[in-house]
């Protein structure tokens, strides 16, 4: 078989949460593109939708599911979906997370708690119902969105919480990777650098924007279609002998 074919998702069965806008829906769009049908997940259903139709466009099967992960039973339910609709589960994308900016002495635990259960404890629960699967299947991809911020310390803005949460996310990847290759399970993390998506138009992160580029070596900030490549590799079988890395793409951010 030639690289071009191994590439293709031909008969797949995805999942993409956080998948109703920004990098979730370029990742959704891309798996699609690719040949997998995709269940669209997000918090938001008419987002949701509005990615369910492009895909329906372009000829594959899909599905939109409300979710929020950070309650265990939406996402049992979320999974029983898939399995009624398709009865297996592929490639699982776990892309959710939220940052809240603050300095440590005065960070609010609802703050870290909201955090934590969404970045680390929702991603862990997701991943947990989707091994369930692809354990008794003998296959499956999970990839995780952690980011730089469990690499290096961002700046201007400090995020403790979610900082901790992502290097977490990155390790628990690791251990996840360990645990369940004997089940032909392979999980890997994508860490994206700055990225240009609607959370980034935001008014108190917009005016950093002219900043972050300078920090960047590149030149510029990502773009969504700049992290495509990235999940296309994890979940096609082109990466069937890597687990437990995280992809760092950022523009060469972290180099300094």
């Amino acid at each position: 078989m030639n690289i071009i074919e191994r590439f293709k998702l031909d008969g797949k069965k995805a999942l993409v949460t956080g998948a109703g806008s920004g990098i979730g829906k370029g990742y959704a769009l891309c798996l699609a593109q690719a040949g997998a049908d995709v269940a669209v997940i997000d918090i938001n259903l008419r987002k949701a939708k509005d990615v369910y139709q492009q895909i329906k466009d372009m000829g594959r099967d899909c599905l939109a599911i409300e979710a929020d992960i950070s309650i265990h039973e939406q996402i049992k339910k979320m999974m029983q979906e898939i399995l009624n609709k398709w009865a297996r589960l592929d490639i699982a994308v776990n892309n959710v997370g939220i940052s809240i900016w603050g300095n440590a002495e005065f960070f609010p635990v609802k703050d870290w708690d909201k955090v934590m259960d969404i970045d680390l404890k929702g991603n862990f629960l997701c991943a947990q119902e989707e091994g369930k699967v692809m354990i008794g299947q003998k296959y499956g991809k999970i990839i995780f969105t952690a980011s730089i911020t469990g690499n290096v310390i961002l700046k201007p803005q400090f995020q403790i919480s979610m900082s901790i949460a992502k290097a977490a996310e990155q390790h628990m990847a690791r251990c996840l990777a360990a645990e369940w290759a004997k089940y032909g399970i392979r999980v890997n993390c994508i860490s994206p650098g700055y990225i240009l998506t609607p959370a980034l138009e935001a008014p108190d992160l917009k005016p950093n924007i002219n900043y972050w580029t300078g920090l960047t070596p590149v030149g510029r900030l990502g773009e969504v279609k700049d992290l495509q490549g990235a999940v296309l590799f994890l979940a096609s079988d082109v990466s069937d002998f890597m687990t437990g890395q995280n992809l760092i793409i950022d523009g060469g951010y972290t180099l300094f």
